[in-house]
């Protein structure tokens, strides 16, 4: 399955003899993004988001240009993709946020299908996970070793590109300068302390489970916001080994994006570069008792933005 088809750019982070790089995708075309914009502080894709609402207009004059342009560019299939957000400042991850996860979840401990959680008058809910977990598409992730009942949980990620607090519903969206994939790798059996019984507050470790080293593999690009129709409404699939495991529509969202962002920035700012992790549909190992081991190889889909694989080790 190719990436994203409209004609425009993807903004990446990819590895030069300079180190890495933001770089600007266009076709089967990899163009320096400081480089073709004549912008210095577009070096890396961090700098670019600092500077979102400047940025997308120069990126986006940069790529109208791009087929005339003297500028250096390198094929893309030459061309090593790291994360396109390195070090995120913050990365939250919402939790039981999709309709088909959550039923499957309950059927899975005997319990009844959860009711939607705005007729209980929830709100959306996250937890966080290290930046420095994040990881690039094609590294090998090492937790084999690590977690018996290693879990995937393919995630839309969206990336925010201006700073966001107390933002209301209706313009939450104008917050996010593009989208990513994320698997978000889970430690099924590190995500209860030994110990701690059953019944305890205390009993979660939500550190060990979900903030090991490559557990938060992130790519291939980010896609602008302004070339996904509706976030709401995108495919989403994952393979183990070719098998196809995770297979859903993120309109199945419990909650939305925007009432995930508006719920986040309430007396807390948001920052460029900050990535939502927007949860993950059925699928999941956790629901069949099936885990990762290695070798395996996890490959991830969206509509709209592109593929990529991890192996574990």
């Amino acid at each position: 399955m190719a990436g994203n088809k409209r004609a425009g750019f993807k903004l990446a982070t990819y590895q030069s003899s300079e180190g890495p790089r933001a770089g600007l995708v266009v076709g089967e075309e990899v163009f320096d993004a400081a480089k073709v914009t004549g912008k210095p502080a577009y070096a890396t894709v961090a700098g670019i988001l600092a500077d979102w609402k400047t940025a997308e207009g120069a990126l986006k004059k940069a790529t109208a240009g791009a087929a005339k342009s003297r500028a250096k560019r390198q094929p893309l299939r030459k061309t090593k993709l790291l994360a396109p957000v390195p070090f995120p400042p913050t990365i939250f991850c919402a939790g039981a946020n999709y309709a088909d996860h959550a039923a499957a979840m309950a059927r899975r401990q005997g319990h009844p299908e959860p009711a939607d959680p705005h007729e209980l008058g929830l709100k959306p809910w996250h937890f966080i996970k290290a930046g420095r977990t994040i990881t690039a598409p094609g590294a090998t992730v090492k937790a084999s070793h690590y977690a018996k009942d290693l879990d995937w949980e393919i995630e839309l990620a969206a990336v925010i590109g201006k700073p966001a607090k107390d933002v209301p519903l209706n313009k939450a969206l104008s917050y996010v300068a593009g989208y990513t994939i994320a698997n978000d790798f889970s430690a099924r059996d590190r995500g209860r302390r030994p110990g701690v019984e059953e019944t305890s507050f205390f009993k979660m470790d939500w550190t060990k489970h979900k903030s090991f080293d490559g557990s938060c593999p992130i790519g291939p690009w980010i896609v602008p916001a302004s070339d996904i129709a509706d976030p709401q409404n995108l495919e989403l699939k994952l393979w183990v080994n070719d098998e196809l495991k995770q297979d859903s529509n993120s309109s199945k969202m419990l909650f939305t994006l925007a009432e995930q962002i508006a719920q986040l920035s309430i007396n807390m700012t948001l920052h460029p570069g900050d990535l939502i992790l927007t949860g993950t549909p059925s699928g999941t190992g956790a629901e069949s008792g099936e885990f990762l081991k290695a070798g395996d190889v996890v490959k991830v889909w969206i509509e709209g933005i592109g593929e990529f694989s991890n192996k574990i080790a």
